[in-house]
């Protein structure tokens, strides 16, 4: 005789088999009722049933004997031999709950909604899908939150909600970004696009609510962050919630306190106003497409502050933010965004392993024979980097200093460099913000700094002075105060007083290497107002004319030589005077040896 014992302590609710019964192997023939929760019991082996021991509603103990049954030689049906119940679904077969989940998502999608892509595609931009899509890793994108709708529930019916604002406005989720290159762990990234299909873009009170979600995500597994802000601030048709300001909401400071910890890229197209723009402000990077107009309160917002009438494209657009610091990439359309925004995340993920180094030899001849003469110093940045590795960030603003990010031996890392070009080199107010900012940059994100070095000083003037010059290039000396990251400098020809103090991290022992190639030259001021100043009594007790002018050129060539980098090394002042084309060697062997450095959460200022 066999006997079937109770699985565990529960309430008898089934009995779908009889005395006498021929039951099978796998063979559902009872049904258990635990915590609100059905449990099947099936037979052991095939089996003639001789006696059910208890009824429906009876409670049994685990292990009870619930029936006896006898062996049974009689073969089970085919089916039943497969281990499949008589509620297996046919292969294929979707279920209903399955399918009205299935159904929910298709109305997320872009082909549900063709007349808001089409009006989209019209204007000459993507779709939030279509820039997700292009900036992720094929198949990689895990979407969050896709099935909210707009918190109006009470002034439009569920049909509308749902075939009019899919996701509520937002779409956000977690992809890898470069994951073929840098491996999934290293790759991992939040993303979060506004739907300027749905709503125009604004923020209701769900997609806050997802993107605090992705932000806290980001912030505690250290994921970058990639934004698409396009959009026109708050929204205030959300009535569903029993708020009066909304002021509460955790989004922006859930935004800024990502700053120092993880990368932020944020790309604006279109138009970009209010809560979408301070979001966008917060951002490590700001891409923007020349189209695109971004500003703290869009046309209705001026216009109700009694500001004038003003239409969208009036209202700060990229080409003047490009100008004052706004926007550090200017870009032609959102497909050139995405492949920067890759590019940009690409170098705080880690290093490369191939890579083609330029001709060293040709930096030998960057720097001009004649020392009055400009050139561009960033031709010596794409002698001494990987080919192609060079991103030049924020170029139409502070273009005293240029900055950006590059690789050498495939090692990442942030380089700025004086443009000789722009008042012969001289550091103003915006360069050194510029310059300032960026070492911030670097410092919370753990990557090593070069510095090419040709400036005569900190630019003077009394015009200068009056743009608070005094307070601007000091940034330059604190932000290089608080560097934990290598640090190398290299000058390239002009070296004077403080302005090459404070590119060299703020002197010239503060760098973890102080070299200079030949064409070097070095001194407290710039030699020309030194000879001016410092022998003016000489000067002027000769009579103007060639006497005067001759003996300023022989003082003048007096200084120069006494300043060239070769006697700045024979007093130690620098570290080493190099050959140019030794230049990328130098640098591979620091990087090399320089230690990975996590980030640490230290501030990077907005400007």
């Amino acid at each position: 005789m066999t006997v079937l014992r109770a699985p565990l302590q529960a309430q008898v609710v089934q009995w779908l088999v009889q005395p006498g019964s021929v039951v099978h192997e796998g063979e559902v023939v009872l049904i258990l009722e635990a915590m609100k929760m059905e449990h099947e019991v099936r037979a052991p082996a095939t089996l003639r049933v001789r006696e059910l021991l208890y009824t429906p509603g009876e409670t049994v103990d685990e292990g009870q004997i619930l029936w006896t049954a006898e062996p049974e030689t009689a073969q089970p049906p085919a089916r039943l031999q497969t281990g499949q119940d008589d509620e297996a679904a046919a292969p294929g077969t979707v279920r209903a709950d399955l399918q009205r989940v299935l159904d929910r998502h298709a109305l997320t999608r872009d082909e549900q909604r063709p007349e808001a892509v089409a009006r989209r595609h019209a204007l000459g931009l993507r779709t939030a899908r279509e820039n997700i899509a292009d900036l992720c890793d094929p198949g990689s994108f895990d979407e969050y939150g896709a099935l909210a709708v707009a918190a109006q529930s009470t002034r439009r019916s569920e049909d509308d909600l749902l075939r009019n604002t899919p996701a509520d406005g937002m779409v956000t989720g977690i992809a890898s970004i470069n994951g073929a290159v840098f491996g999934p762990e290293r790759s991992r990234a939040a993303v979060m696009a506004y739907d300027a299909t749905v709503l125009a873009g604004t923020q209701g009170w769900r997609n806050h609510q997802k993107t605090d979600r992705m932000l806290g995500l980001a912030l505690r597994n250290r994921w970058p962050v990639v934004l698409f802000a396009e959009g026109g601030g708050g929204r205030p048709g959300d009535v569903d919630m029993p708020i009066v300001a909304g002021l509460h909401v955790p989004t922006f400071a859930s935004f800024a306190r990502l700053n120092g910890h993880v990368p932020t890229v944020g790309i604006a197209a279109g138009r970009c106003f209010a809560g979408n723009a301070a979001l966008l402000g917060c951002c490590d990077l700001i891409i923007a497409t020349r189209d695109a107009n971004i500003g703290m309160g869009g046309p209705a917002m001026v216009e109700g502050g009694g500001m004038g009438r003003f239409a969208p494209e009036e209202i700060g657009p990229a080409a003047d933010l490009h100008r004052n610091g706004v926007v550090d990439l200017l870009v032609d359309d959102e497909a050139q965004a995405v492949a920067q925004a890759r590019q940009y995340l690409s170098y705080f993920q880690g290093p490369l392993s191939q890579w083609d180094a330029p001709e060293a030899q040709a930096l030998r001849q960057v720097v001009p024979e004649n020392r009055l003469r400009a050139y561009d110093t960033r031709a010596a940045l794409h002698g001494i980097a990987d080919l192609g590795s060079v991103m030049e960030l924020r170029t139409g603003f502070g273009i005293g200093i240029h900055t950006g990010l590059a690789r050498i031996e495939g090692r990442p890392f942030g380089w700025m460099a004086n443009n000789p070009s722009h008042l012969g080199g001289a550091i103003d107010a915006d360069a050194a913000d510029k310059a300032a900012r960026f070492m911030q940059l670097c410092n919370a994100h753990g990557l090593p700094m070069l510095s090419l070095v040709d400036t005569p000083g900190f630019m003077v003037g009394p015009d200068i002075e009056r743009r608070a010059q005094v307070r601007h290039v000091s940034r330059m000396f604190i932000a290089a105060a608080h560097l934990r990251v290598p640090f190398f400098s290299v000058v390239l020809r002009k070296g004077y007083g403080l302005g090459a103090m404070a590119m060299a991290a703020g002197g010239f022992h503060s760098p973890d290497f102080m070299i200079a190639w030949p064409t070097g030259e070095f001194g407290g001021m710039g030699l020309e107002g030194a000879v001016k100043l410092g022998y003016r009594k000489e000067l002027e007790a000769q009579p103007e004319g060639p006497a005067r002018e001759t003996l300023y050129e022989q003082l003048l060539a007096k200084h120069y030589e006494s300043g060239q980098a070769l006697r700045m090394a024979q007093t130690l002042e620098i570290d080493a005077v190099i050959d140019p084309a030794e230049t990328r060697g130098w640098l591979a062997r620091a990087l090399a040896a320089a230690p990975l450095l996590p980030r640490d959460g230290r501030m990077v200022d907005s400007w």
